[in-house]
């Protein structure tokens, strides 16, 4: 074990043990170290990937990794996939945003097909400055092998688990009121209406 030197500033500090453990491909054998274990997986809750990471994100995945570094000395071979929210409103508003045009009938007039083409472009359009923040705060997920949620093989999951649920007799319909954006026009979530997204 390494003794603290007083001296040295933080800041370095962080960064020699940041690259200790890049070096040591730490976060990596964290996992293979602990193979036969019980696993305790934890598939991130996707930020949105056309936005740019701020305070509010370093707060949440401080969080995350206080359990998942917590699981980890409990023995627990914890397995961390990073995820990638890469569609919906944000995005679409994003887009529209960069091409100046507003509502459904521009997006129409633009044409459908290359609209939703620009907006799978857009969504990976700050992935470098997500990756230097997550490695900047010592954040340990796969950010290599993510889930993606614009990808089919996750939107057929999605699928497979309503089919489940669904045969199961779990599935049920009711009436509820939900916020509705007349521009867009389409229904909103809850914290689409709490960001501002509409």
């Amino acid at each position: 074990m390494q003794r603290v030197d007083p001296k040295e500033r933080a800041r370095d500090r962080e960064l020699r043990i940041l690259e200790q453990w890049r070096r040591e491909d730490t976060f990596r054998r964290s996992i293979e170290n602990r193979r036969g274990k019980p696993n305790f997986v934890f598939y991130e809750g996707p930020p949105t990937a056309n936005g740019k990471p701020h305070i509010g994100h370093v707060l949440g995945r401080v969080i995350k990794d206080f359990v998942c570094r917590y699981k980890t000395m409990a023995g627990y071979r914890v397995v961390r996939k990073a995820g990638w929210d890469t569609h919906g409103l944000p995005v679409e508003l994003g887009v529209e945003k960069q091409l100046g045009i507003s509502g459904k009938q521009e997006i129409e007039r633009y044409g459908v097909e290359p609209f939703i083409k620009k907006c799978k472009e857009s969504v990976f359009e700050y992935e470098k400055q997500w990756r230097e923040l997550t490695e900047a705060i010592a954040y340990w997920i796969d950010l290599d092998n993510p889930y993606i949620t614009l990808d089919n093989k996750y939107i057929e999951s999605v699928w497979h688990i309503l089919a489940t649920i669904h045969e199961e007799g779990r599935l049920y319909r009711r009436h509820r009121v939900s916020p509705y954006c007349p521009s867009c026009p389409t229904t909103l979530s809850s914290h689409a209406v709490q960001r501002g997204d509409e």
